[in-house]
């Protein structure tokens, strides 16, 4: 049903705050463009200005992300390096927009758009004001909260909005050089960093080395820079909340100290354990020696 069929009174309301949004965005981008084609970037210099930020110790150790899906591990470069990429690219505007809030959860869009090309990614997306928690979700109520909510469900959608803008061999020649950082830039010996790093998940997750190195496929002794990687790439998932230990590492249950492997054991009442009638057994002792005492 369009708007010209539809009876008087019961028009589709318009939201004046987006509309202007909308707009004032429109015109910025716009005015970028006209700068964008008087300075085209060079595409030389930003490639080396991409490179040089990859040999940053800090954010080669933060430029990977991987979580298990499907029995497959999922990685490839976080939120920081498609950032890093894009401030160095040049002439890229990124970022989020929230749209409309409300009936409890915000319309948001995440976009990325090379001024010079006319290339744009936008993805239009809702975000409910609800955490999910063990025990249900939860409604979200503190402005602080949905905005924390609001970035983080983003964060991921302007990731793929900016890496489906930079060209593809960049991206990956980017994450080629923050692991070749990851691997040169370490002057602490290899074994040691394995035991620090097997150290932290056992005080931190309760991971024993014996979980990590099912994981790897080898002893702790044998792990390579690449293994530290990975290491650090599920560290930093388990920190962030992206997944749980359970995830990449068998974890076994404890046993239930309360179960019993009969509990109606032959010649036993029914409804007592073994350590019921033993229970019952000393009490009737007590019994019996409080009355011989007596007599």
């Amino acid at each position: 049903m369009n708007e010209m069929s539809m009876p008087d009174g019961m028009m589709p309301a318009r939201n004046t705050q987006t509309e202007m949004m909308i707009s004032r965005q429109a015109q910025e981008v716009q005015a970028a463009m006209v700068i964008a084609k008087r300075f085209p970037r060079d595409e030389v210099e930003a490639y080396n200005r991409i490179m040089r930020a990859c040999q940053r110790k800090k954010l080669a150790e933060t430029a990977m992300y991987e979580y298990p899906r499907g029995g497959t591990k999922v990685t490839g470069p976080s939120i920081r390096l498609a950032e890093a990429m894009a401030q160095n690219w040049g002439n890229l505007d990124f970022g989020i927009l929230e749209l409309e809030q409300k009936n409890g959860e915000s319309q948001v869009m995440a976009y990325a758009w090379d001024l010079e090309t006319n290339t744009r990614q936008t993805k239009v997306f809702s975000v409910p004001h609800v955490r999910g928690t063990k025990k249900g979700n939860v409604p979200l109520t503190d402005p602080r909260d949905i905005y924390e909510m609001i970035a983080n469900q983003g964060a991921r959608r302007v990731r793929a909005c900016i890496l489906g803008v930079i060209p593809g061999d960049v991206v990956e020649a980017a994450v080629e050089e923050c692991q070749k950082t990851l691997v040169s830039g370490n002057t602490e010996p290899l074994i040691d960093r394995v035991r620090k790093g097997i150290k932290q998940f056992e005080d931190k997750f309760s991971v024993t080395q014996q979980m990590i190195e099912k994981y790897i496929g080898c002893k702790g002794e044998a792990f390579s820079e690449h293994d530290m990687i990975r290491l650090n790439n599920v560290y930093r998932s388990l920190r962030d909340g992206m997944a749980k230990r359970e995830d990449y590492f068998d974890i076994a249950l404890p046993p239930d100290d309360t179960e019993v492997e009969n509990p109606f054991p032959e010649g036993a009442p029914k409804g007592k354990t073994k350590k019921q009638d033993k229970q019952v057994e000393q009490e009737q002792e007590q019994v019996k020696d409080a009355g011989t005492e007596s007599k």
